[in-house]
């Protein structure tokens, strides 16, 4: 759940927001303010400075915006390749959409492997149990009947409840749909942690601490040079051109190559942990990883699925294989990592009955 998406325009224009970015903005807006001056008809040689610099902006810019945005859209065929469905009553009819599309007042069907697409108020309940642990952090089913309980009962203990993100493990029901997206229990978490204060990237830190010295000393520079150059030419009315050297030496203290070099650096680890398929939303973060020394976590709901599931099964002499996961009704059975059809082994079919396995 977000509460927007991240366009390719924001993308590209938080790539300048870097001090260093800034810093070599002012480089080329002063190297062109300085050819015009000097040159009243500058040639292309005049401003071959300001291009350079330029070079190196777009450089670094189109870097972090490829590898940001190629992120970003990888997280979003994730979110659609992960969307949940949902079946609901629409006219009386049962109908299977998507959980995105389940409004207040829908009538939503439950069964077993089932994950809940919203808040809904249970109108019926048949030997239903939910794993509660994704929201509650409690791995222990949780039953759940039609009686009403007290309005201020804690999330836990809302029995005549389901959440959306939660799932059925057993039995089945129906519910009254209450409260769908940002506005459910899970979404309510979603907010807080969206709206946590985003803290800055150890290198992005470092580096801005560095900018900030640097352009603290390049003013002092200027103002020192300048009062230099006059102090060395005592009557001269040429103040514009003292202050042009002053600004020029100043200008050529600022490392060019370092935004680029930092970027490029970045997106090469990027891409070395994307080999091993971990997607990286924002570069600065590929440091952040790398500079972690403890990680603490939750381990059910967080670590774990909180769903057990059966990955081998033997029986008859024979060790089958079991593909799928959680709750969901979907896999096979396969033998020497071949499909098997279960209706063929009636030593099988008698297992799955009944579920004693010789």
């Amino acid at each position: 759940m977000e509460k927007e998406g991240v366009s390719a325009l924001r993308v590209f224009l938080n790539q300048f927001k870097d001090i260093f970015v800034l810093m070599l903005l002012f480089a080329i807006a002063f190297s062109l303010i300085s050819a015009f001056i000097e040159h009243h008809e500058p040639s292309l040689e005049d401003y071959a400075d300001a291009i350079t610099i330029g070079a190196i902006v777009i450089l670094n810019s189109v870097v972090g915006f490829v590898q940001e945005y190629r992120s970003e859209k990888a997280m979003e065929a994730l979110r659609k390749m992960t969307a949940p469905k949902a079946r609901v009553l629409r006219d009386g009819r049962e109908v299977l959409i998507d959980a995105a599309e389940v409004v207040p007042g829908d009538i939503i069907l439950l069964e077993s492997g089932d994950r809940v697409p919203a808040d809904g108020r249970l109108i019926e309940a048949i030997d239903l149990r939910t794993n509660e642990a994704a929201l509650t952090g409690e791995s222990t089913p949780v039953e759940k009947d039609v009686e009403p309980v007290r309005p201020d009962a804690p999330v836990g203990d809302r029995k005549c409840m389901v959440f959306m993100g939660t799932h059925t493990i057993y039995g089945r029901g129906r519910a009254v749909v209450t409260a769908t997206g940002m506005n459910t229990e899970f979404g309510k978490i979603a907010g807080m942690i969206q709206e946590a204060e985003e803290k800055i990237p150890p290198l992005k830190e470092k580096l801005n601490r560095f900018a900030k010295k640097l352009s603290k000393f390049i003013i002092l520079v200027v103002v020192l040079i300048f009062i230099l150059e006059v102090l060395r030419n005592p009557g001269s009315t040429d103040l514009l051109k003292f202050f042009m050297i002053s600004v020029a030496l100043a200008v050529s203290a600022v490392p060019e190559g370092l935004p680029a070099i930092v970027t490029i650096g970045l997106a090469l680890g990027a891409r070395e942990l994307a080999k091993h398929n971990a997607v990286i939303r924002k570069l600065a973060a590929a440091e952040t990883l790398g500079s972690t020394t403890v990680i603490c976590s939750d381990k059910t709901g967080t670590l774990t699925k909180g769903e057990m599931t059966v990955r081998r099964v033997y029986c008859n002499g024979k060790t089958y294989e079991v593909t799928g996961s959680g709750y969901e009704p979907t896999g096979e059975f396969l033998l020497n990592s071949k499909p098997v059809n279960p209706e063929a082994d009636q030593e099988r079919r008698r297992m799955e009955r009944d579920g004693r396995p010789n």
